[in-house]
């Protein structure tokens, strides 16, 4: 399936630690996001990509061509017009996609811009690029599949902010304070699946989630997969420090090329 990737944002709340890299592009340990979140979906099978550009085109280019990609014949009337083939440490070849799709546009007007690029692919997948998790895509796909009238789904976790919770009664007297990350609820974990339908929900002007899936909601097509394994979003310099405390010891637990190969020669071992 092809993996669509939103890396457009400003990512404003990482400029204090990272004033000029694409969030995406920031380094957990010797590697970008991107690199991480590119290899969870080719370790699945999944390794054709269409990255949605915005803010900072060039340093992905870069990026890319670094990596040693080697340009390719690319979609007719792509705004920026590169495709590249690379081939990842298993050996396996991946084709990416870079598609500008505007520093300021929305994450609906983002996927609508490269409807193109997932046509005829019943369906896709999708990710924020801002987060690392070792969810299981598997599943999640055939949640999607064993469900003929569901159009997306999308990893439901908790949250990892740590935010505290007030409830106070009609008086404003406080009765007890929570930590965000003990209470039941959940939040949109950016990690998608969508069959082509998605595209009659989403209009040229709309968001994704103001939009699409307040459509889909109310015809009860949108599931959630609850998941409380890894999950962890990278939006500010805490967020990077917690994900490089969960790299030690190795692997980390969003490497699950490494992580099944290590269960694998445990139980060769045994």
């Amino acid at each position: 399936m092809k993996v669509v990737l939103f890396c457009g944002g400003m990512g404003t709340r990482m400029r204090d630690f990272a004033p000029t890299t694409p969030k995406p592009l920031v380094h957990i340990g010797e590697r970008p996001l991107l690199w991480y979140i590119m290899n969870y979906y080719a370790h699945h099978g999944h390794r054709e990509f269409v990255l949605c550009l915005g803010y900072g085109v060039e340093a992905f280019l870069a990026y890319f061509r670094q990596l040693g990609a080697v340009p390719m014949p690319t979609v007719s009337g792509d705004a920026v017009g590169h495709t590249f083939r690379l081939i990842d440490e298993r050996g396996d070849v991946l084709t990416v996609s870079l598609v500008d799709t505007g520093p300021l546009t929305s994450i609906g007007q983002r996927l609508k811009a490269v409807q193109r690029y997932v046509a005829g692919e019943p369906v896709f997948l999708a990710n924020y690029a801002d987060g690392l998790s070792d969810a299981p895509l598997p599943d999640i796909v055939r949640v999607l599949e064993g469900r003929a009238d569901t159009v997306g789904v999308m990893i439901a976790v908790r949250p990892t902010q740590s935010f505290h919770y007030l409830h106070h009664d009609h008086d404003g007297v406080v009765t007890g304070i929570e930590a965000g990350t003990g209470i039941d609820v959940r939040i949109n974990g950016g990690f998608f699946a969508f069959r082509a339908e998605i595209f009659e929900y989403l209009d040229d002007d709309d968001d994704l989630v103001e939009g699409a899936f307040d459509r889909l909601i109310g015809e009860r097509r949108l599931l959630a997969f609850p998941y409380d394994g890894f999950w962890r979003a990278c939006d500010t310099f805490k967020d990077v420090m917690a994900l490089e405390a969960a790299r030690l010891p190795e692997p980390a637990p969003w490497e699950v090329w490494r992580v099944d190969a290590a269960t694998d020669r445990r139980e060769a071992v045994g």
